[in-house]
């Protein structure tokens, strides 16, 4: 097939980790016989390095342009002013919001070659293969605030079309997997929640009757998913608890620079990009872990372009290069010697081809 992909490597170590994930999108090309264009435009601080704008309107233009989007990292610290009315930051809710991305996917898959770098015991580590699905858009980060000397308010709210849409993606992924289903809420004390729940449970039943639904509450499912983790299937849940989740989750692989993520909308195009920030302590140096994007690229495949077999490939090529011990130093076995960004990359098209 044929597809246009849009490049953002963005600031930091962005560049560095997405050159390897390109690297990887040309070798699955060449293998499977695919034609992939690969146009890259700026973003975030190197974007207003340039024109002054985190999102320059070329680059919006190329994103809508696109079948799907791969970003590498944004953040500088000559930015880091949250006062300052232009921020690297704007850039990657601009595309969300213009992209009209709502649901936010993060998978923590673990590596037995890797389980000494995970805080949890190599035990709780087996088997575990979690998909979150995180509404984007919606809930008391976009709700109305407001604030005084002596108060504040931020207003969470939700439509049911809202949870909706989410739940039936959720829904979709859960019965596409192991056909597990977790919905997280706090329907013992919010409002928000219990349309949530209540929402969960008619779309489910009418749409995906083979998937057995659990709901849990968020105080106990943050416990859970290091208590049991491999229990686990997909998780949904609304915007703040699935922010929180997901950071903790991302926990146990053993590195962030292991997890990778998407950003769907209604059509197929979606934002594919690590969860690490753009670290600029060690940017330049060849030593960040370019696996997350690689993973990324690898959810653009099966995601936007549907690609499985493609997508299953580059992620066991993935496992086979961290089997064989070829590991930046966030997650190489101490004493071993580290391997650099490049050579990660290079190990990963050797084991796809």
């Amino acid at each position: 097939m044929k597809a246009r992909i849009a490049v953002l490597p963005g600031d930091g170590i962005g560049p560095e980790v997405v050159t390897e994930a390109v690297r990887c999108l040309e070798a699955v090309a060449s293998k499977y016989g695919h034609g992939f264009e690969l146009p890259q435009a700026p973003v975030g601080a190197a974007a207003m390095d340039l024109t002054g704008e985190p999102l320059p309107a070329a680059t919006l233009e190329l994103a809508r342009s696109a079948d799907a989007v791969l970003f590498g990292a944004i953040g500088d610290p000559r930015y880091s002013d949250p006062s300052l009315k232009v921020r690297p930051e704007q850039s990657i809710l601009g595309l969300r919001r213009e992209l009209g991305l709502y649901a936010n996917l993060r998978p923590a898959v673990t590596h037995p070659a890797v389980y000494h770098a995970s805080p949890l015991k190599p035990e709780l580590l087996a088997g575990v293969d979690i998909l979150v699905v995180r509404e984007l858009t919606g809930g008391i980060y976009f709700g109305e605030k407001t604030r005084s000397e002596e108060s504040a308010s931020d207003l969470c709210a939700y439509t049911a079309a809202e949870i909706e849409r989410i739940v039936r993606l959720a829904g979709r992924l859960a019965a596409s997997r192991r056909g597990r289903l977790t919905s997280v809420d706090k329907a013992n004390v919010l409002e928000t929640s219990r349309l949530w729940r209540r929402v969960v449970d008619r779309v489910m039943a009418a749409e995906f009757p083979q998937v057995s639904v659990e709901h849990m509450f968020i105080d106990a499912a943050t416990m859970h998913v290091l208590r049991r983790p491999a229990d686990f299937d997909v998780i949904v849940t609304e915007n703040m608890f699935g922010d929180i989740l997901t950071d903790e989750i991302s926990m146990l692989p053993g590195s962030l620079g292991l997890c990778p993520s998407a950003s769907l909308g209604e059509g197929t195009r979606g934002l594919y990009e690590p969860i690490h920030g753009s670290a600029p302590d060690i940017a330049g140096r060849g030593i960040a872990n370019p696996c997350g994007t690689i993973l990324s690229a690898a959810m653009l495949l099966r995601h936007s372009l549907g690609l499985k077999r493609e997508a299953a490939a580059l992620e066991a090529a993935v496992a086979r290069t961290l089997a064989d011990g070829v590991c930046t130093g966030d997650v190489a076995k101490p004493g071993a010697k580290a391997a650099t960004t490049a050579e990660v990359g290079a190990a990963v098209v050797a084991r796809l081809a």
